[in-house]
């Protein structure tokens, strides 16, 4: 099977209404905002997204989440062992996982596996401390960049009370009963990628892999609902899909995503660029 052979871009234009799109740990859950107010939503939060989309599909996914795994590895390592055997580790690791995974091949991955093998004595007098052992590196060819609102966003807390308490037989209602619960009343998103074609030979990453990414965007917030994203309260509006007529592109990435204008009730204008005509494709 041939690699990719066209530079690809795309972007994606999302709603948002009554919900939590991508809630910072740090900051007691509250939807991510930059210090402009603007929503945030990670990279990291959207390839997440990406990968369970692929996994429902039926394809290959090594990074999978604990929640949606279609195996019994409790680990990254367990499930890489479990594919390779002896071969972690070896010169065929990073050839080995990117024909096996999707997403190993469209993201990279990182294999960090421990200097000493399971039962081997240390020697005396030697200090192992800090040692690394073998780290895999694998870079891919698809980027994501983090999602931003167009404009900026209203956040709305409310203090929520559950109906039970978790701890003490007192009858008295516990610490644990109360809670908060913060959504974004309503906010446009967008995010761009890019598939770069030369990274794409390294990794063996295909039009064929190409096309199902682009067939999972427009359903990339289906079956991920939640209590702080109930069905509904998040949709993708439109899909831009932008493929060059050769490797390395006609045009930087940069110049091709400032074509790109969103407004905030969710539409869009975009500029022309000779000879790159963009696809564009509605939402689920």
């Amino acid at each position: 099977m041939s690699t990719l052979q066209n530079k690809i871009d795309f972007a994606v234009i999302l709603k948002v209404k009554n919900a939590n799109p991508n809630g910072d740990p740090l900051n007691g859950n509250r939807p991510r905002a930059d210090y402009a107010n603007y929503g945030e939503m990670t990279d990291v939060c959207i390839k997440r997204k990406i990968r369970d989309r692929l996994l429902e599909s039926g394809h290959a996914i090594f990074v999978q989440s604990d929640d949606r795994k279609i195996d019994n590895a409790k680990s990254l390592r367990a499930r890489a062992e479990a594919a390779l055997g002896n071969k972690l580790g070896s010169d065929e690791t990073a050839k080995l996982a990117c024909e096996k995974w999707l997403d190993v091949r469209a993201f990279g991955q990182l294999f960090a596996l421990k200097g000493s093998k399971k039962g081997q004595k240390k020697d005396e007098g030697s200090n192992q401390e800090g040692d690394t052992g073998v780290s895999i590196g694998i870079r891919g060819p698809v980027t994501v960049q983090s999602a931003f609102s167009v404009a900026p966003i209203d956040v709305s807390s409310v203090q929520i009370t559950k109906s039970v308490s978790g701890e003490g037989d007192t009858g008295k209602r516990s610490s644990d009963t109360m809670g908060m619960k913060h959504r974004v009343d309503e906010g446009v998103y967008v995010f761009f990628g890019s598939m770069n074609p030369q990274l794409a030979e390294r990794t063996g990453f295909s039009d064929k892999d190409a096309d199902a990414i682009k067939r999972t965007l427009p359903k990339l917030l289906e079956n991920d609902e939640s209590s702080a994203r109930p069905a509904g309260s998040m949709e993708i509006l439109k899909v831009i899909w932008w493929k060059h007529n050769c490797k390395a592109g006609q045009y930087s990435s940069a110049k091709v995503h400032r074509t790109l204008a969103v407004k905030p009730d969710g539409t869009f204008e975009l500029a022309r660029l000779d000879n790159l005509e963009p696809e564009i494709i509605d939402g689920f």
